[in-house]
């Protein structure tokens, strides 16, 4: 995986690249002006019908959007999992989590709690396993729970994605947004590719 923008890799590449972007992951994002975790968190609240308990944050990275999700929910008690051990040991020095998992997103984790949330923000491109991943993310979620995820809108369209959601028996899509900018000062990303940001629930 030479690039961000090729995406899909084996889980290896993927952990590598990661593992080597860790210490300036965070810079990197914020100089790209990467918003999609305040604007996701921006639509839960939106929809989301009572304040949530537990959020599982899938793909972490170093928290960004578990840190957007406190300012409004303060009190929601948050675990993680990343495929990269870097990656996991800046989000467990920033203490935001209770419990972090050493894990591909694709792959089952073996959980204790129901959750109300679970989020995949910016990392859907590496799924090859859609309906798996909807199954998986079923099984972590209490009932009436919400999945909110982006998805790069060419990848969308190369998998035609409103058939994957629509084909799916389990979640009920509430929001499907516009494209928006992913990482607008990125020069491979600029404003040519986009995401969207979509929530279901169960």
């Amino acid at each position: 995986m030479s690039s961000l923008l090729k995406g899909i890799g084996n889980s290896l590449s993927v952990r590598k690249y990661y593992d080597n972007w860790s210490s300036e992951y965070d810079q990197s994002l914020h100089q790209w002006n990467y918003k999609a975790p305040k604007q996701s968190v921006k639509i839960l609240t939106q929809f989301i019908k009572k304040k949530p308990k537990y959020l599982l944050d899938l793909a972490c990275g170093t928290g960004l959007f578990t840190e957007e999700l406190l300012k409004e929910f303060p009190n929601c008690i948050c675990d993680g999992s990343d495929i990269s051990s870097k990656i996991l040991n800046i989000s467990k020095h920033k203490k935001i989590y209770r419990k972090l998992f050493k894990s591909n997103f694709e792959k089952r984790i073996t959980v204790k709690t129901k959750y109300n949330i679970v989020s995949l923000i910016g990392a859907m491109t590496y799924c090859q396993e859609h309906q798996k991943l909807f199954q998986n993310v079923s099984s972590y979620l209490a009932d009436k729970g919400y999945f909110i995820f982006t998805h790069r809108v060419d990848l969308w369209e190369k998998f035609d994605f409103d058939k994957i959601i629509q084909d799916n028996s389990i979640f009920r899509l509430l929001y499907k947004s516009r494209p928006l900018n992913y990482l607008p000062k990125n020069k491979d990303f600029s404003s040519k590719v986009k995401i969207r940001i979509v929530l279901l629930t169960k």
